[in-house]
């Protein structure tokens, strides 16, 4: 058998990209499908949900790689003519899906491998070529967008393939030519082919006006709307404090499956009294509180806001309330952080850059999970880290 094309019949290298390309996308379809619906109710359990995920993203970048070479091997190649191609309206059709095909088998797996760069979170790709692209930023707004074009265009390659493999079935069955034969191994006698054939202007305006609708239908129902958590955030009332927060951020870093997943609230108030001069040792206090529910924390956000973790829900905030010491560096509050209702005695150590009245502060420390019985089913390290970094900055003026 030939390698190369000719206008009746496919050569061996087309063959090969299809059907392999074929093969990669069928079974991608299938992990994700089984992951997106597997349970994750404990260590054991979130550990195979991530497996199946870093699997479904490496087959489909195998894929994706696999298409291109397969696209860039057809545009070198005659194209077979169609056996059909005196049926007008069928070929057209055949033509259109055709280059509706081509751009699915690309971009649905492009923009899985671009959501999963924007994203921060588990089920890493298994390559030994990092996880992020140099041109896709960490963005919770970009990845939601990235997901959203990643199912609207996933649909659109289902329905698609449903269509080429329904047309081949015909061609099988009821023309009973041999348009299927033609892409098997061997090389089957063929009848002369039809020399009206459908132009290439038509079918590539076709499949644009497919990829404009999907587009629009995806926008209209609300895909591509930048939700990231389906709980409501608590609204923290104003403080009156001696030093005003006028910027700042309340970050968190935990390890999942080997990887650091961050993120941050977004919302939450510091009442401070502070002093450079001690009074019976202490410099002043803090009272800080968070609206729990107003965490990002990239593709597990939703997670870990649920019931087994934060419980955004029964506590819709935290609260750390402490005395503001002298340490041997900087200074140290020290009290207690209220979490998930259990009390847990903490320490933050941090810096302190005073400028006139203006406060710029600076400060990390790192809490147990364990002890406010954070995700108590994930007992396994290796799936979910049991410390959790926390850093803290901000920058206050005196009120007074």
């Amino acid at each position: 058998m030939s390698r190369t094309n000719t206008t009746a019949r496919y050569g061996s290298v087309a063959k090969t990209f299809h059907w392999l390309t074929a093969l990669f996308i069928l079974t991608a379809l299938a992990i994700g499908f089984i992951a997106h619906n597997a349970p994750y109710e404990d260590s054991a359990q979130l550990a195979i949900k991530a497996n199946l995920f870093s699997l479904h993203k490496t087959v489909g970048l195998a894929a994706f790689f696999t298409a291109l070479l397969r696209i860039l091997w057809a545009f070198t190649q005659p194209r077979p003519k169609l056996l059909n191609g005196d049926h007008k309206l069928e070929a057209l059709a055949a033509e259109t899906a055709h280059w509706v095909l081509y751009g699915a088998m690309v971009l649905v797996p492009l923009t899985g491998w671009t959501h999963h760069a924007a994203t921060t979170g588990f089920a890493p790709i298994w390559w030994p070529f990092g996880q992020s692209l140099f041109f896709i930023s960490k963005d919770p707004d970009l990845a939601a967008t990235l997901g959203a074009l990643h199912y609207v265009f996933m649909i659109l390659l289902v329905l698609t393939l449903l269509a080429h493999v329904g047309g081949a079935i015909k061609h099988a069955i009821i023309d009973r030519d041999k348009t299927l034969q033609r892409m098997l191994p061997g090389t089957p006698e063929l009848p002369d082919v039809p020399a009206q054939q459908p132009g290439h202007f038509l079918p590539i305006a076709g499949a644009a006006s497919v990829w404009a609708v999907v587009l629009y239908i995806g926008a209209f129902s609300g895909l591509f709307a930048h939700d990231q958590n389906t709980g409501s955030a608590a609204q923290l009332a104003e403080v009156s404090s001696d030093w005003q927060v006028q910027s700042g951020s309340l970050e968190i870093a935990v390890q999942q499956f080997g990887a650091e997943v961050s993120g941050e609230f977004a919302d939450w108030t510091a009442q401070i009294a502070f002093d450079e001069a001690a009074t019976d040792g202490k410099h002043g206090d803090v009272t800080v509180t968070i609206s729990i529910g107003s965490l990002t924390l990239g593709s597990v956000t939703n997670q870990a806001l649920g019931t087994d973790y934060l419980n955004a829900e029964g506590f819709p905030t935290a609260t750390f309330t402490a005395d503001i010491l002298a340490a041997e560096t900087g200074y140290i509050a020290e009290g207690t952080l209220n979490l998930s209702g259990h009390d847990v005695p903490t320490t933050l150590p941090f810096a302190l850059v005073m400028d006139g009245d203006t406060a710029n502060m600076t400060g990390s420390l790192e809490l147990d999970r364990r002890a406010f019985h954070v995700g108590d089913d994930m007992t396994d390290e290796s799936s979910l880290g049991f410390g959790v970094a926390v850093n803290i900055a901000l920058t206050a003026t005196r009120t007074e």
